[in-house]
């Protein structure tokens, strides 16, 4: 090879890939800008806006239904690489990277709305705030706040990904670009991806919509749930595929510290409350009759449950403050990021074109307008001009700053501080648009979208670091890779609407803040936002609520992860008991044994990731189908009344159930369940043990 001859293709990324360049070295990626590797394609583009679609659907519901959500890119990666090799076109490296990029837009633009909108309807139900968001509304702010995290992260690329070479460790990014590289072993994991999601999708089914066995394991028919009652304790599981995926995706020791919460909650506080009140002779607020005759789940719902919310609040505005200092160096190096690089598209290298300033200048200002004009007129508030302005002033500075903010935390630590900047950004809204007269429902509701739109774009922000990184080590096109993430946003932010819209239109009981969908972080931001724009009844509430909070900062000090542990105190405890057991399978199958190959154990760990990924996605898709079917059955049935849409709902799904309601909620349908959950366990880890060992295989971490 000549002087002149262009770079070769790697079959891996380059050894100086994750290192700091010397002073003129230069880093030339996996695929060098010469090379005419086919990137944009019909095929890569439909794949990804085809997984963008399902898997923002399950992220959102699984966001509503435990706070946790789906990380969608090593997934996606997979079954993009699994897929493309059964095509009779194998397909590139570079359009895998496409896929991705595209179908990795779920997972931040649903945990931006999830977050803030769920708070809303909650809000509705209960009477504070006139009406309910609309579809529209829901896609628009998503929509919006991805669109602007996006372009506010554009001109610091070349600062992050050029400059700082080699400087952060890009946890998810490296997890993520392992699998990509090493796609030719793909197919099987591919393979066992899809195995675990139909897996998730059946299991699932049969619990939830066909009520094959009981739901909620409440080992009353193995006398330890009557035992428990008598001395006012609750120990239950929530027989769900997915939530034991999560268990296992998080570990055991996130898990257990969540389930530690859960047994504060429901083994200490609750049957403490009662205690107390048992001979109280009137009813103490926040609660809404006598404490001795509540039950558990009342004296949980109305007492302790605040406690787990101002744990939450606490949590996340302590992240802020823990990482004020980082945050200052982010933004000053944001800014100073700002001029870094070209952006033009004309002499400059495949692998440096990006948005150029002009264009990136003419975005900002056509969304911002477009928020303006959101605000201004898609609210139906009256003299709005005024409050959509500062709206939309306070949406571009907080985004802007916080930007840089979300994507170096993305690039050191993998995780994104976005609840408590989220937090901070309506505590701010609302203090300055209750100072401009707007107060009450219409005040929240306002402050609220806010909220969701800068929420979205900082979650945006941070995602799109990640995927630019991927593209960077392997050689796409950060142009194409932005253009197309505007796309994906608005896919992601259609789908995360109508799977809200769908869940918010359930059965009384089973909708937002409820059991059945407890949605925690909005249900934290609903209570921030009730204690600056709402009044001041249940002084108790806030005694609660600031409990929670010094909880919080007791944790922090003994270095206990503290919104891990109030999750687990708002949440019912029979979510968090799967968790624990599926962070214990992770355990299981990762631990070595003696004389054991670590190349099996670690194979044996990568299915494990692979099964829960799998059964995650599946369970979560067959919540939403499940959600679809009531809420058709809810608009068959018309505008009546609860009592009677109850009724219509039960006899409507009954015709469908495979156990009668007696046998379910009998001793049959409990050890039904419990025969499924441990078959289920049983399977994880035999099946994740039968991995053969690879030395060339990714880690899935």
């Amino acid at each position: 090879m000549t002087q002149n001859d262009p770079p070769m293709e790697r079959q891996d990324l380059p050894p100086n890939a994750r290192t700091p360049l010397e002073p003129g070295e230069e880093y030339i990626p996996m695929i060098p800008a010469e090379s005419p590797m086919l990137e944009v394609t019909p095929r890569s583009v439909i794949m990804g806006l085809i997984f963008c679609a399902i898997f923002s659907m399950a992220a959102a519901y699984l966001a509503l239904k435990i706070g946790q959500g789906i990380e969608a890119a090593i997934p996606i990666s997979i079954l993009a690489i699994g897929i493309g090799g059964m095509l009779a076109r194998r397909s590139t490296i570079l359009e895998n990277v496409i896929i991705q990029s595209v179908g990795a837009n779920s997972s931040h633009v649903v945990s931006g709305a999830v977050f803030t909108i769920p708070a809303l309807y909650m809000l509705h139900v209960e009477g504070v705030v006139p009406f309910a968001p609309a579809w529209y509304q829901v896609i628009l702010t998503a929509f919006l706040g991805g669109c602007l995290g996006i372009l506010f992260l554009v001109p610091l690329r070349h600062y992050f990904m050029v400059e700082q070479h080699g400087k952060f460790p890009w946890p998810e990014a490296t997890a993520t670009t392992e699998i990509i590289v090493s796609g030719q072993k793909a197919g099987g994991q591919a393979k066992v991806l899809a195995i675990s999601a139909g897996l998730g999708i059946a299991y699932d089914g049969l619990v939830t919509t066909f009520h094959a066995s009981k739901e909620i394991i409440n080992f009353e028919a193995v006398k330890v749930g009557e035992f428990l009652k008598e001395h006012f304790m609750t120990l239950r599981v929530l027989n769900a595929s997915a939530v034991i995926g999560i268990g296992y995706i998080v570990g055991l020791r996130y898990a257990a510290v969540i389930c530690a919460g859960s047994f504060l909650s429901w083994f200490v506080f609750v049957p403490l409350v009662h205690a107390i009140g048992d001979g109280l002779g009137t009813i103490l607020p926040p609660g809404d009759t006598l404490i001795g005759e509540m039950s558990r789940d009342d004296v949980f719902k109305h007492y302790v449950k605040i406690i787990g919310v101002g744990g939450i609040a606490g949590a996340g505005l302590m992240g802020i403050l823990r990482a004020f200092p980082s945050m200052i160096g982010s933004m000053r190096k944001g800014l100073s990021g700002l001029g870094s690089g070209a952006g033009a598209t004309g002499a400059v290298k495949r692998t440096d074109q990006t948005l150029s300033g002009k264009v990136t200048a003419v975005g900002i200002v056509m969304f911002l307008t477009a928020t303006f004009l959101f605000y201004s007129f898609g609210l139906g508030l009256d003299d709005s001009l005024l409050y959509a302005g500062v709206g939309t002033l306070l949406c571009g500075v907080i985004a802007f700053l916080f930007a840089p903010v979300s994507a170096r935390a993305i690039a050191i630590v993998g995780t994104n501080p976005v609840s408590g900047m989220t937090m901070l950004t309506i505590i701010v809204t609302g203090f300055v648009m209750k100072g401009l007269g707007l107060h009450g429902g219409m005040g929240m509701f306002v402050v609220m979208l806010v909220g969701g739109v800068v929420c979205t774009a900082l979650c945006a922000s941070g995602a799109l670091a990640s995927d630019l990184k991927i593209g960077h080590w392997i050689g796409a096109t950060p142009r194409k890779q932005l253009a197309l993430k505007f796309l994906g946003t608005l896919v992601a932010a259609t789908f995360c609407g109508l799977a809200m819209w769908v869940m918010s239109e359930q059965p009384p009981g089973m909708g937002f803040g409820t059991d059945n969908l407890p949605s925690p972080q909005a249900t934290a931001m609903k209570e921030l936002l009730v204690g600056i724009m709402g009044s001041e009844e249940a002084i108790l509430r806030w005694y609660l609520f600031g409990l929670g909070v010094l909880l919080s900062l007791i944790l922090q000090m003994a270095q206990v992860p503290a919104l891990a542990f109030a999750l687990g105190m708002y949440l019912p405890i029979h979510l968090n008991v799967p968790v624990l057991i599926g962070g214990f399978l992770a355990w299981l199958v990762g631990r070595k044994r003696e004389g054991e190959d670590p190349l099996k154990t670690k194979a044996g760990h990568n299915r494990g990731i692979l099964i829960a990924s799998g059964l995650m996605a599946g369970g979560a898709l067959m919540g939403i189908f499940d959600g679809i079917i009531n809420a058709v059955i809810k608009f068959s049935v018309g505008d009546v009344a609860p009592e009677e849409l109850t009724e219509s709902f039960n006899a409507a799904k009954g015709k469908i159930h495979l156990l009668s309601e007696g046998k379910l909620e009998g001793a049959t349908g409990e050890i039904i369940a419990i025969v499924m959950l441990v078959a289920l366990c049983a399977f994880i880890v035999v099946y994740s043990r039968k991995a053969k060992a690879d030395p060339d295989a990714p880690d899935m971490e």
